[in-house]
């Protein structure tokens, strides 16, 4: 437990963690010119950014979200699929939260491009804070942190973790020390904590206090990925450390920031560089730079996690997916996710490069994440905790009041550079949606090329096929139709071997299968004719290795040693057609996806020298 915690440490909380960097120089920031440094103002905003920690990441993710996991995996995807079990199949819900849980997924894309950009370059400008005449290299520096971050994502979050771990372990501890310096001196500002203040705020300068919760929202940046990073560390070691160490030290630190302008107005071109001695700033540069990097571990983890549910939720192709642990099956490098967001963040930085310029495009995709999951959160509750109307009218109001709010305020973010991170979930969810569609197409187009099983056994029997010695396992998505290379190598080699075996592989709405779920064996009516099948079941969140998931037949008395036998592939070639379903440029765009998906035959782990492809074209 000791160990997870520190590893979820060094993962889970680097972005949330690192949020009073920017969050309220924003706020306070002289491009806004609304939010003044007077008593009232001050002790406002700190009441309003104190309660929104509180309710959105201690009330809302801590204590009831992440209780909702999927059989301890999470992210709004998870959630989906969760949601999606409990209530009634073919109804409009059942649809639903899977639309909705596509649209969070999105949405969260978007936010992993921005705060790995933001994160660092936030940091890195504190170097002009004790010497303003680096300024110039503050984006070089930046770059290059960045690309040694994406460089190191093959090794694993685990030794990522426990690398960072001891780093988030001090970084919380000293800017929960340097708040309490300024703290200590003025105490007064323990006051901010009462949500009074924050009403007082709302109810004497509504529109100030509006405008001023488009730059609120920074502070709870990171909430999303403490969710989607569930399944690398689990539920227990991140409630404990979010109680016990990240918490508390945010609040302190806050505090100490709220203190320091109070005193000192001119604080606020960057309160949390001048909140410790003179002497202290290099080392905070330091130290805030490498606390940046792992805020960017977290939503690129929380990335890698959110692709591989889509992928076997059947929203995106094959991806090659790398376990970088032995111990935990949630903790995988997707190389292809790593690069694409390493070349966006690059493009981010370049285009925008300063974190004041990112902070008008940051937020947008953060509050559309926490309206949906509230959303996803409310239907699971109601369909499978059975919740009473009032409590979840009680929680709704609660999670919509503050995220709704954050919504409306930052919509103005769209023409100011909001429309960067909408853009890109558009493209992601377009993508995902056009996967879905083009696959449900393929599929009945392969399904009519293949012909039914059944036949084609009993054709087996009346014609003259040499029987080979040996093992066959032919992989197909079920059991009612003839796999495409079984009927090829019959129609072309005129054999088959004495034992054939069709498996499929299916990818159950569950993270996880009980090893007495995995293998389903059927004689297909008769155990002598040499043809059977197998159904392999697999979580979303399970590595789909079919020769180590047919050793468990041997133990059920099935005769196939997975080290001896022959794996067939039947591979289709998907050619652009004019068949209707789906438009032209939607066309182009699943025709690429699909010739760059991952080889089905890494994908399944299958032996290289036992392994044969065949197949045919389809037009659509």
């Amino acid at each position: 437990m000791l160990s997870l915690t520190f590893g979820a440490l060094g993962v889970v909380f680097g972005d949330i963690g690192t949020s009073p960097l920017y969050s309220l120089q924003t706020i306070f920031s002289l491009d806004h010119n609304r939010v003044a440094t007077t008593h009232e103002d001050v002790y406002g905003v700190i009441s309003l950014v104190f309660w929104a920690v509180t309710i959105v990441v201690s009330i809302k993710y801590v204590v009831f979200i992440l209780r909702a996991d999927n059989d301890g995996e999470g992210g709004d995807l998870a959630l989906a699929a969760l949601a999606r079990r409990a209530v009634r199949a073919g109804g409009k819900r059942f649809t639903l939260v899977m639309v909705l849980g596509v649209f969070s997924a999105s949405l969260f894309s978007g936010d992993s491009v921005i705060t790995p950009a933001i994160s660092v370059l936030s940091a890195v400008e504190g170097l002009a804070v004790p010497a303003p005449g680096l300024h110039d290299l503050i984006l070089p520096i930046s770059m290059t942190i960045i690309v040694i971050l994406f460089v190191v994502q093959r090794f694993g979050t685990s030794v990522v973790g426990k690398l960072f771990g001891p780093v988030m372990v001090v970084w919380f501890v000293t800017i929960g020390v340097l708040g309490l310096t300024k703290i200590i001196p003025n105490p007064a500002i323990i006051r901010a904590l009462s949500p009074t203040y924050a009403l007082e705020f709302w109810f004497q300068r509504p529109f100030i206090a509006f405008i001023a919760m488009g730059a609120v929202v920074l502070s709870i940046t990171g909430a999303e990925a403490l969710y989607a990073d569930m399944g690398h560390f689990g539920r227990s070691p991140i409630r404990r450390a979010w109680f016990f160490l990240v918490f508390p030290c945010l609040t302190l630190n806050y505090l100490g920031q709220g203190a320091l302008i109070t005193e000192s107005p001119g604080a606020i071109r960057n309160p949390f560089f001048l909140l410790g001695p003179s002497w202290a700033q290099w080392p905070m540069v330091i130290l805030a730079t490498l606390a940046t990097v792992i805020a960017s571990q977290a939503v690129i983890s929380g990335a890698f996690s959110v692709a591989r549910q889509a992928e076997r939720l059947g929203y995106l192709p094959r991806l090659t997916v790398l376990h970088t642990s032995e111990h935990e099956s949630g903790q995988i490098y997707i190389p292809s996710v790593n690069w694409s967001l390493f070349v966006g963040v690059l493009v981010l930085m370049v285009t925008f490069r300063t974190s004041q310029h990112l902070a008008t495009a940051y937020g947008l995709a953060v509050t559309g994440t926490l309206v949906l999951s509230s959303t996803l959160f409310l239907v699971y509750a109601e369909s499978a905790w059975k919740w009473a109307k009032w409590r979840l009218v009680l929680v709704g109001v609660l999670f919509y009041s503050i995220e709704l709010t954050f919504l409306a305020a930052n919509l103005a973010k769209v023409i100011h550079g909001g429309w960067l991170p909408l853009s890109i979930a558009a493209v992601v969810a377009t993508t995902m949606f056009t996967w879905r569609r083009g696959a449900s197409i393929v599929s009945g187009m392969r399904r009519e090329k293949e012909g039914q099983l059944t036949e084609f056994i009993e054709y087996l029997r009346g014609c003259e096929v040499t029987r080979v010695p040996g093992v066959a396992v032919f992989l197909h998505p079920d059991n009612q139709t003839t796999p495409l290379a079984f009927r090829e190598n019959v129609a072309f080699n005129h054999v088959t071997h004495e034992n054939v075996y069709i498996v499929s592989a299916v990818s159950r709405n569950v993270p996880h299968v009980a090893p007495d779920e995995l293998l389903k064996f059927s004689s297909l009516g008769d155990p002598y004719d040499g043809v059977a099948h197998i159904q392999l079941n697999f979580g979303f969140q399970d590595d789909q290795d079919v020769p180590q998931a047919l050793r468990a037949a041997r133990e059920q008395g099935i005769n196939l040693d997975p080290d001896e036998a022959f794996y067939f592939l039947s591979r289709i070639s998907v050619q652009h057609g004019s068949l209707p379903g789906l438009s032209k440029w939607r066309k182009r765009l699943f025709l690429g996806m699909a010739h760059n998906a991952a080889n089905p035959a890494v994908y399944y782990r299958l032996p290289e020298d036992r392994t044969v492809v065949m197949g045919a074209q389809v037009h659509f």
